[in-house]
């Protein structure tokens, strides 16, 4: 396939996924043909390339690198990538014009759309995304999601040494989160974001912004964001923008990491939610006991069978649950208890806090509050409530909004340790990482020798399930009934 023929190939698809008007073809072929450092689109392209988007755009690219044109280091070919698909997307006003046309229609109408465009346009990474490992694994608490993030491209050594000698800190965009990455054409350090769109959305009287993640973890996974660069911060606010923006999209659910170090997740200094069309183990969680909240007669409160400490309130009346939940959260902030380790400060600074998730449901609002606390000890310096040193070999980062409603996203590395551990119990040749030993070892134990490839990838599934749920129970607050208790006698006085 000559490079013409994939060039007409992507035009083709363009006009196909209705990125473009067939009425647009030359003007795109035109600007792609720029992009590219060619002249002229020869008479004699026999056959356009019949090929998914992704696979075009990275022949394309490659074509580009071979010829000179961009170097073969991956912040160079992402930037082309973007650029090229640039060529294809609608200008923001537009988008925003069609989005909201449609939502009028149906707001699920209009998500779709948008989902669609940023799939076709390549800003989600839908042929990376296809290389992660998933699964389902049982639990004790319900069916647990299981990733293997294999999406990203790992950077090769030319990369980082341009990042650690040629990135700028110019202060623009302020963060990878921020409003003023629409169109960005990226640099070195700094993701590319030519095909990237947004929507705005009013939330209480303030300018928020609506896209999809690029890596996407889960259906529509989307990103709510503000257009002031503030940090992260949960307060009655919150839960008053997390319910406004499940009555605009009541399809989706929305949901916020904490706000704290260790408990948040990995962006805690532009204030963002994510949201999705998808349900959650902890979402489909049985309820362990009802209280009482007190002064709350609209609002019914319970205690999800859950591995982490989880309040879920309901109500009819929005302003009672979000004057319920306010009071849930204060209560928290400044609340101590020795016995479960729980402390509110240690000096000025604070350890309490919520992961907040709100759906409406049966015509009923729903928020989800899970406590978190963020203390340190000697035996545990990476955090009581954190992964526990016996499964950090599993996951050792924070835990976030994702992995809190039952998703675990692992790294990388796992894949090829798997497959050593997976060698080990066949009994055949492995080299088994060290921080691994002892998991596999149990596992041969309790096992013993196998021969059945596929049994073994299996059991290794159902155990992988159950260090993730030990890495939850970890981070959960309390321990055992009669602390929650203690604790609803504090929201009840």
């Amino acid at each position: 396939m000559s490079v013409y023929e994939d060039l007409q190939g992507l035009v083709d698809k363009a006009v196909t996924t209705g990125l473009i008007e067939a009425r647009d073809r030359t003007y795109a072929t035109n600007r792609v043909l720029y992009a590219l450092g060619l002249e002229a689109l020869p008479d004699d392209v026999e056959q356009a390339s019949d090929a998914p988007i992704p696979e075009l755009l990275e022949r394309l690219v490659a074509d580009a690198v071979a010829r000179g044109v961009i170097e073969d280091v991956l912040d160079d070919k992402e930037m082309l990538a973007a650029h090229i698909m640039d060529c294809f997307v609608p200008r923001p006003s537009a988008v925003e014009e069609i989005f909201w046309r449609t939502y009028d229609h149906s707001p699920q109408a209009a998500t779709d759309y948008f989902y669609a465009l940023s799939q076709n346009s390549n800003y989600i990474q839908t042929q990376r995304i296809e290389k992660n490992v998933h699964f389902k694994a049982d639990s004790a608490y319900g069916t647990m999601d299981i990733t293997i993030n294999l999406s990203k491209p790992e950077k090769d050594p030319e990369q980082i040494r341009r990042e650690r000698e040629m990135t700028k800190d110019l202060g623009y965009p302020p963060c990878v989160l921020c409003a003023e990455n629409e169109g960005y054409a990226g640099r070195t350090g700094h993701p590319a974001r030519a095909n990237h769109r947004i929507i705005q959305i009013d939330l209480l009287g303030e300018n928020w912004y609506f896209q999809y993640s690029p890596y996407v973890y889960y259906n529509e996974h989307s990103i709510v964001l503000s257009e002031e660069h503030r940090p992260m911060k949960i307060n009655r606010a919150t839960f008053e923008r997390l319910i406004a923006f499940t009555e605009k999209f009541p399809h989706y659910f929305i949901g916020s990491n904490a706000d704290l170090p260790i408990v948040g997740g990995s962006i805690l200094s532009h204030d963002h939610y994510q949201a999705g069309r998808y349900e959650f183990a902890m979402t489909r969680a049985k309820n362990a006991f009802t209280f009482t909240l007190d002064g709350f007669p609209d609002v019914s409160a319970n205690v999800l069978q859950w591995p982490m400490a989880v309040i879920r309130l309901q109500s009819n009346d929005k302003d009672s649950l979000i004057h319920a939940a306010d009071h849930v959260l204060k209560t928290w902030k400044s609340y101590d208890d020795e016995d479960a380790q729980i402390r509110a400060f240690t000096g000025k600074t604070p350890h309490n806090t919520v992961t907040p998730i709100a759906r409406i449901r049966d015509r009923q609002y729903e928020l989800d509050l899970v406590l978190r606390n963020n203390r340190t000890s000697d035996e545990h310096p990476q955090g009581i409530f954190h992964p526990h040193g016996d499964v950090q070999h599993i996951k050792k980062e924070n835990i976030g909004l994702i992995e809190v409603m039952g998703l675990a996203v692992l790294p990388a590395r796992l894949k090829g340790e798997l497959n050593e551990i997976k060698q080990f119990l066949l009994g055949q040749k492995s080299a088994v990482a060290p921080y691994h030993q002892q998991w596999a070892d149990e596992m041969k134990t309790i096992y013993g020798e196998m021969t059945d490839a596929q049994k073994v990838d299996a059991i290794l599934e159902k155990e992988l399930g159950k260090k993730f749920t030990r890495v939850l129970e970890d981070a959960g607050v309390f321990k055992e009934r009669k602390a929650f208790e203690r604790f609803i006698a504090a929201l009840n006085t």
